[in-house]
């Protein structure tokens, strides 16, 4: 009869082990006291754990977006920090779902009302609760709204300034020139913008203008053409 290895991997113990002598309620009661011995955290100390990895979520999203920012030039900057000083109507730093969305589209980003939630549930902070709600002893405050602070906005925003093509860019400047969306820029359209900069344009030089970047010589100048223009 062949002989089992001594080393195979279902190889009987030749005696029982040190826990198999210990009788089975005693084995019991030190794995209950074992666990008694690092109690379940509380309700309270579960909340604040979820407060404190929450916090350091914010803190980590905000220096991914200061440093989004800082790629930024100062004119997109400055255009970020003005779209949301515009529409913080009471002017306490942050802004609700109906201002964001008029903030993003002010900047170029017309997004559906899903993804300006998502952002909000992201990268928003609960809105305070009201005084009168402060004053009621025993109640549980329920956030009603998630409000954007400005430093979350700047970085939301850069990201999305940051990945966005530069012919998305050009053709949105294309339709600041493009008066009724007719889909090209007239000698018309040329002296309304320039009288609306103040730049003092003479007629001789918006004429000139138009005909060095009209190259099918229809007397305006189309997207493609003005895509050539900006892009050199």
């Amino acid at each position: 009869m062949a002989s089992t290895s001594a080393h195979g991997p279902f190889q009987q113990r030749p005696y029982p082990s040190a826990l198999s002598k210990v009788p089975e309620r005693e084995r019991g009661a030190a794995a209950a006291a074992a666990f008694s011995s690092h109690p379940a955290p509380t309700a309270q100390q579960a909340q604040q754990r979820e407060r404190d990895a929450q916090r350091a979520e914010r803190e980590r999203q905000e220096r991914e977006g200061a440093a989004q920012l800082a790629q930024l030039s100062e004119e997109q900057r400055e255009e970020v920090g003005e779209a949301f000083a515009l529409f913080d109507l009471d002017k306490d730093g942050r802004i609700d779902y109906h201002e964001l969305k008029v903030a993003m589209k002010a900047l170029g980003f017309d997004v559906p009302k899903s993804d300006v939630l998502a952002i909000l549930q992201t990268h928003g902070v609960p809105s305070p609760p009201l005084q009168s709600q402060l004053q009621t002893p025993g109640q549980s405050y329920v956030h009603s709204k998630m409000l954007l602070p400005l430093a979350a906005f700047q970085g939301v925003m850069a990201a999305r300034i940051l990945a966005r093509d530069p012919r998305d860019e050009i053709l949105r400047a294309f339709e600041l020139f493009d008066e009724g969306g007719k889909g090209k820029i007239s000698l018309q359209d040329l002296r309304r913008v320039a009288r609306e900069l103040g730049e003092g344009l003479q007629e001789e030089e918006l004429v000139a203008m138009i005909e060095e970047f009209d190259l099918d010589g229809d007397g305006m100048i189309d997207r493609e053409e003005f895509l050539g223009i900006c892009l050199g």
